[in-house]
């Protein structure tokens, strides 16, 4: 039965300060180290990769470790690279293997001498580099016209800084379910030395797999012939440039800041009193008071009664405003008090249903007023439609 313990910093330089839970004088030895990197994003791997490595140079650095504690993890990655060896597939065991990284028992003079480039940076630990979402480089032509030329310059820099800092490499997709497996039966072949019998994939672009001491400068360069309009000695971030942003300023959220509160109130009360002052001037108040004179009342009390309003009818206006304007303003008058019912007075039902005491005088006065109001009404009708009909 293996455990394991998982310690994860997500990426964040903040969490450096954690790495002492994780890496510290007492496991030491037996830690090993995956840095990811994503396909979504390769243009910041230069300086993803750059920085994580020297996060860990820096923290082994300050680890208290014994003189030779360091010198042997070193020592043993090393030994390690030179002993590897090229193996069968994973389907077929019987293949020969003259020698494995856990076999203990070859003399010095029988490893292979470490290749030319490789472990220039030797840390002591077991590093494996991963590369995620490898999935998105259709996505990557599509929007981003990359070409074949331009991943075949990402993975030969990628792994030249593998050999140099001694790590393996693994290009993974969980969506597409490429590598994940063989991930994992690498991380417990070098974690606890269980066999692991599969060889190196260079073939597919999106599923590589470089175990650490199969690669060497040489077999980097086969990558150089399909390069042609870039070179390998060119700087990382030359070639794969960050696309520009697409988001616009219109598109991007403004920042609301909120206004002081004194400064809101005091604009508050301008408005309030700009509008006091405003409502108690208004010319169409002053219009309608000098439009509307107080004449006495019956009673011996002031009531407002409308002026006539000399107002021609235009035939062409809708519902012959004219007309009702002079008939309403012959019949406004409004009582605020009424003397004694008269002699000879008869009581007649207003339109709103209450009784008004009318004199047979007044009584001839609105009757009259309705017939003409009728013959002015057929004599608007007739002139509203011989305009229609010459229209």
């Amino acid at each position: 039965m293996t455990r394991l313990s998982v310690w994860v910093l997500d990426g964040d330089p903040g969490h450096k300060n954690l790495l002492h839970f994780a890496l510290n004088e007492q496991n030491y030895a037996h830690t090993l180290v995956i840095l990811t990197v994503s396909m979504t994003q390769p243009w910041y791997w230069l300086e993803q990769l750059n920085h994580w490595i020297k996060v860990l140079s820096d923290h082994i650095e300050s680890l208290k470790l014994e003189p030779g504690e360091k010198e042997e993890a070193r020592q043993r990655l090393v030994t390690s690279w030179q002993s590897y060896c090229e193996v069968g597939d994973d389907m077929d065991p019987g293949s020969p293997v003259k020698r494995t990284m856990r076999n203990n028992s070859i003399d010095d003079d029988d490893l292979l001498p470490l290749t030319d480039g490789a472990l220039l940076t030797n840390l002591g630990l077991d590093i494996v580099v991963v590369v995620t979402k490898t999935d998105y480089m259709t996505t990557l032509e599509k929007e981003y016209d990359y070409r074949d030329e331009h991943f075949d310059f990402i993975q030969q820099w990628i792994r030249r800084f593998c050999l140099q800092h001694g790590t393996s490499l693994f290009y993974t997709s969980v969506k597409e379910d490429k590598n994940c497996d063989l991930l994992y039966k690498y991380l417990t072949h070098r974690i606890y030395g269980l066999p692991f019998r599969t060889p190196a994939l260079v073939v597919e672009k999106d599923a590589v797999l470089i175990p650490a001491g199969w690669d060497s400068l040489k077999k980097i360069s086969i990558l150089y012939e399909n390069m042609h309009s870039c070179k390998a000695e060119d700087y990382y971030t030359d070639i794969i440039t960050a696309p520009p942003s697409r988001k616009t300023v219109s598109n991007s959220e403004i920042e609301v800041l909120t206004e002081d509160e004194q400064t809101f109130l005091a604009r508050q009360q301008e408005i309030i009193k700009q509008g006091g002052q405003v409502r108690s001037e208004s010319p169409l108040r002053s219009q309608a008071s000098k439009a509307m004179p107080r004449t006495p009342g019956s009673a011996g009390q002031n009531s407002p009664s409308r002026k006539p309003i000399d107002v021609k009818m235009n035939p062409v206006t809708p519902g012959g405003e004219g007309v009702l304007a002079n008939f309403f303003n012959s019949l406004l008058h409004k009582k605020s008090g009424s003397p004694a019912t008269p002699p000879g007075a008869m009581s007649t039902p207003r339109a709103n249903g209450s009784d008004s005491l009318l004199t047979p005088d007044k009584l001839s006065v609105r009757t009259d007023a309705a017939a003409e109001l009728d013959r002015l009404a057929r004599s608007v009708k007739k002139d509203v439609d011989f305009s229609q009909s010459e229209c």
